[in-house]
């Protein structure tokens, strides 16, 4: 993911070329203003790098397994509560 400031650098160098024969307050005004929009709106989206967007599915990869390996124990633990419930049931029955 891009640089957020070189973005907005990138963006007013545009500007620039586009207003290169323009001189004066008008071109260093809307240079301003348009930095200072643009950082406005991307303060506001709460963009991640690269780097921070890959490190939380990393993250959410490993969660993700830990949950599939505790379902699997639950299930596991389940069906021997199950197994046992019944073996008991039917010792109970045949006393009778």
């Amino acid at each position: 993911m891009i640089d957020k400031t070189a973005f907005i650098t990138s963006i007013a160098g545009k500007f620039n070329t586009l207003l290169a024969g323009e001189k004066g307050p008008i071109k260093d005004d809307l240079e301003k203003h348009t930095k200072a929009i643009l950082h406005s709106a991307f303060s506001k989206m709460e963009l991640l790098t690269r780097d921070e967007f890959d490190a939380q599915v990393a993250v959410l990869q490993r969660t993700r397994e830990m949950l599939e390996a505790l379902e699997a124990r639950v299930t596991e633990l389940e069906n021997a509560l199950a197994s046992i419930a019944t073996s008991s049931t039917t010792l109970t029955d045949g006393d009778a």
